[in-house]
């Protein structure tokens, strides 16, 4: 009898040494994240749905902010460590906290806009600047005026470039810092002249009537939703990255493939409705997948190659940088610090396995 209690107790020992290990080495990799109710955040939320992180072995716990620089005051304090944001607080990110930007989520020169309400004497000016013929406004008509905004974001860079096109700078407007959905309450009760939007307040913003007179494409310029990645963590997990990005791309390869098909329009839809908090009509969720285009690993890689000196994506960033040395919110000592845009790095990128599924629709 003791002999087989024995063997029973060596037994007990064996199974619960061996297997509990086995167990724990199995669990998905927890990921803090952070994002935004946009657009790029449809791809982590889908690969919630479809179960694309647990073949990676992550699980992705995505945590919602309501704009970029929300998401970098809780950076220091690390309860995130990747996540999307605009090109614009990505600066800063980098000259604050050392941040990595790992890949680019998406084009949003299209849905950072400014409106005006349609009989606004801004309305009835184009082309004051011949190089920008599809731009709105004159100095007469804009100086002086008040704008709704929310600082230090997308939709900011989209003004500034506009007022830029116009000869005009910040300072020459009176400017309401705002959050997104109160911006766009407060224009319709009258408050503001001018109120610079991203999608998909966008959207609401032309379904209300107002003219756009702006967007970043029309100034000129280039305006990304980018990748960040929290320095410490990406150092010390560069695979770990690597499968996020994975996933993520994923996500690109079903947009590529499916587009605004009326099923995806439909995960859209409760993507905005669960995620977001937001209800939108299936025309409204077929705007902001076909007004936000993606890049693939390929193109991707393409974008960031600095073999024969700055990256595309690099140049981007800079003229970001520039922006806000010329706002004065950055001085020429903090310029010089992100100027190269060294922290716009592809080696990420490179570690992702390939191939990257393409998903059929189901």
């Amino acid at each position: 009898m003791k002999r087989m209690a024995l063997c029973v107790v060596l037994a007990v020992i064996v199974l619960f040494g061996f297997s509990l290990p086995a167990a724990q080495a199995q669990a998905p990799f927890k990921l803090k994240m952070s994002w935004q109710p946009e657009h790029e955040t449809f791809f982590p939320w889908l690969a919630k749905q479809k179960g694309w992180d647990k073949q990676e072995g992550l699980d992705l716990e995505i945590t919602y902010f309501d704009s970029g620089m929300a998401q970098l005051e809780a950076l220091p304090a690390k309860q995130w460590v990747l996540g999307g944001l605009g090109g614009v607080p990505m600066v800063v990110g980098a000259l604050r906290y050392g941040a990595y930007m790992i890949a680019l989520g998406n084009d949003e020169s299209i849905t950072n806009n400014v409106y005006v309400r349609p009989d606004s004497p801004i309305a009835q000016v184009k082309g004051f600047n011949k190089q920008f013929p599809e731009v709105y406004g004159s100095p007469e008509t804009v100086k002086g005026k008040t704008v709704l905004v929310t600082t230090v974001s997308s939709a900011h860079y989209a003004l500034s470039m506009w007022l830029g096109v116009l000869g005009l700078k910040d300072s020459d407007v009176v400017i309401k810092q705002m959050d997104q959905a109160s911006a766009v309450a407060a224009f319709e009760k009258g408050i503001g002249d001018i109120v610079a939007l991203w999608a998909p307040h966008t959207y609401a913003a032309e379904a209300k009537g107002y003219k756009k007179v702006a967007d970043v494409r029309s100034t000129g310029r280039a305006l990304p939703i980018v990748l960040i990645g929290e320095k410490e963590f990406c150092d010390k997990n560069p695979e770990i990255v690597a499968k996020f990005l994975r996933v993520y791309l994923r996500g690109v390869n079903f947009q590529r493939k499916h587009g605004s098909h009326p099923e995806v329009v439909k995960l859209y839809q409760k993507f905005m409705k669960d995620w977001g908090g937001m209800d939108i009509s299936a025309e409204m969720a077929k705007l902001d997948i076909d007004n936000h285009p993606v890049w693939n690993l390929e193109e991707q890689l393409k974008l960031f190659d600095a073999a024969k000196g700055m990256s595309t994506a690099q140049k981007w960033q800079t003229q970001i940088a520039e922006f806000f040395t010329a706002q004065g919110r950055f001085k020429p000592e903090e310029f010089e610090k992100v100027k190269d845009s060294a922290y716009v790095t592809d080696k990420f990128l490179k570690l992702v396995k390939t191939p990257i599924p393409t998903d059929e629709l189901k």
